[in-house]
């Protein structure tokens, strides 16, 4: 497997992009809330409750026009199947942000998974499923700025 090379690339001039949303829906919304919310610590940007049967909330990255949207619609509501490649990926600062990280959501009582690609367990990164059973990825570098760590065995 090759390692990607950092590269600094601006948006193409046809896609003036400001801001990228990832949004996925949920059957456990005040459990994921709080996962991320009171667990992980992300800022809610935006929240509502049935605003046309969907209750839902938009998380924020700090500084950043990157936002994650959670929704719950339906009775019973319904989701896929959370899948182990289906991920979000925190790249933290360092070995002491990860560590602090992974100490404050095991002190929430979180376990650490085990992850299903052997690729971030040998770069130091740690695995968590949230309350719907998609898993957080937390990763001691910062991807496109640091290199990427060389692989633990």
């Amino acid at each position: 497997m090759s390692t990607p090379t950092p590269a600094h690339h601006g948006w193409p001039d046809q896609l003036a992009v400001g801001a990228v949303r990832f949004a996925r829906p949920t059957a456990r919304f005040d459990a994921v809330r709080a996962f991320y919310v009171d667990d992980l610590g992300l800022p809610v940007l935006a929240e509502w409750r049935d605003h046309s049967g969907y209750d839902g909330l938009v998380l924020g990255l700090p500084g950043t026009p990157v936002h994650m949207e959670l929704t719950q619609h339906g009775a019973p509501p319904r989701i896929p199947e959370p899948h182990p490649e289906n991920q979000l990926v925190l790249y933290l600062e360092d070995q002491a942000a990860h560590d602090r990280a992974t100490a404050h959501l095991t002190s929430r009582g979180h376990r650490p998974v085990a992850a299903t690609n052997p690729y971030w367990p040998t770069r130091g990164a740690t695995v968590f499923a949230d309350p719907d059973g998609w898993q957080l990825v937390l990763a001691p570098w910062v991807f496109g700025r640091d290199p990427v760590p060389d692989a633990r065995r």
